[in-house]
């Protein structure tokens, strides 16, 4: 299991939100300019992310997008299950439409205990704690724009 880019656009754009006050509405410009993706793609993600109630959005002079109240105490693994759904507990590795103990691909087994750890670890970090830990400056949360990096 590997996040899609749209799973990691969402945590992303969710991080960066999670560091701004609250309740402060942020245009879907001025965060793919922050985080140097695509501003189509992530306008698309972050409105997936309205629909899943983990965004609110605001239209005129002063819209954009804000985390709704308590979405900072999601976990990662709340986050990837709105983008990605059921597909990533039960996906297959190799991509079996049918994978399971009892009609197993080749991989399954050395697979089945690695996936399970990684759910546990998404599981176990929430939005807040690494919005924190991005203010904080022990993590970036996306790289500078090459015009921005001095030589």
């Amino acid at each position: 299991m590997i996040l899609s880019r749209t799973s990691q656009y969402a945590i992303q754009a969710l991080i960066y939100l999670a560091t701004r006050p609250a309740g402060q509405a942020v245009l879907c410009r001025d965060i793919s300019l922050e985080l140097g993706v695509p501003t189509p793609y992530l306008a698309k993600v972050l409105q997936e992310l309205c629909r899943e109630n983990l965004l609110d959005s605001t239209r005129g002079r002063h819209g954009g997008f804000s985390l709704r109240r308590g979405v900072e105490n999601n976990n990662l693994l709340d986050i990837v299950m709105a983008t990605e759904g059921y597909r990533v507990q039960h996906e297959c590795l190799l991509g079996h439409k049918e994978c399971q103990d009892e009609a197993a691909c080749p991989m399954h087994r050395n697979w089945k205990p690695v996936k399970k750890d990684i759910l546990a670890c998404l599981g176990g970090v929430t939005l807040n704690h690494l919005a924190k830990a991005v203010q904080s400056g022990q993590y970036r949360l996306a790289d500078l724009p090459q015009g921005l990096v001095s030589n």
